[in-house]
């Protein structure tokens, strides 16, 4: 008997048994497999798989934009895990020709709530998985309202200066988290100094990944933004979808006060 599941963008996929053999292209959902209780189940990963720590010691498939397939169809996995944001489409689509993937695609909490869930249904970790989402769903509500958000943008990387845009589930968590993306452009669009000054922020906040600012990058940003308050702030908590959001919103918490 085949099991068949629809991922995030509408594919079908057909399992016939519980994946026994899973790899992971996506950092957040590799810790949520592990939090289901999945790591013994876990073949392969992403170099950026960093959480937790076990993940290190699993094989290592290339990166998720330029997925070694030869070393991934070496681990003969009976399920992928990838994501439409993280992942090349050509290359996930010759691998759903031989494996099932389930792909997912978060724009908001609603859909990472259901991305945990349809992975925990798929791996017999149902129970886990709707356990995971209620106390998620707890957590945020309990968040504090803010009378008014923060106009703020959020970057994402340097050189060129690049930024969340506004159809993004970094943009929910800003909101989360006190704050109004300014950018009203979808995806992620570039921004000169000139751009910058005209949206003149009230808040600035540099992001931890995918490019690394630190300290040295406040001082280059003050340049340009002079009156904006601005801070380095752990992207991990704005943009990891899976059981990372267990964490957010005390995170967030602390940036609201």
């Amino acid at each position: 008997m085949m099991l068949q599941y629809t991922d995030q963008i509408g594919r079908e996929i057909q399992l016939s048994a519980t994946p026994q053999r899973i790899v992971s292209l996506v950092p957040s959902m590799t810790e949520l497999l592990f939090d289901l209780g999945l790591g013994d189940r876990i073949v392969g990963t992403t170099h950026f798989c960093a959480h937790p720590e076990e993940a290190g010691t699993k094989a290592k498939i290339g990166g998720t934009k330029n997925v070694k397939s030869d070393r991934l169809r070496a681990l003969q996995p009976d399920f992928i895990v990838a994501a439409k944001e993280e992942n090349e489409r050509d290359q996930i689509e010759a691998l759903a020709i031989d494996f099932p993937v389930f792909v997912s695609d978060i724009a908001n909490l609603q859909d990472a709530y259901d991305a945990i869930l349809k992975i925990g249904m798929i791996t017999s970790c149902k129970s886990k998985s709707q356990a995971l989402v209620g106390t998620i769903k707890q957590r945020f509500s309990q968040l504090p309202k803010p009378q008014q958000l923060r106009r703020a943008l959020y970057f994402i990387w340097r050189k060129p200066y690049m930024v969340a845009g506004n159809d993004t589930f970094i943009t929910q968590m800003m909101a989360a988290a006190g704050f109004e993306n300014m950018v009203d452009t979808p995806r992620y669009p570039e921004l000169d100094a000139a751009a910058i000054q005209s949206l003149d922020p009230e808040y600035i906040l540099l992001s931890s990944e995918p490019f690394p600012f630190k300290e040295k990058h406040i001082t280059e940003m003050h340049t340009i933004a002079p009156h904006a308050q601005i801070s380095i702030v752990d992207g991990e908590m704005f943009s990891w979808y899976g059981s990372r959001l267990l964490h957010a919103p005390a995170y967030f918490k602390q940036l609201l006060l």
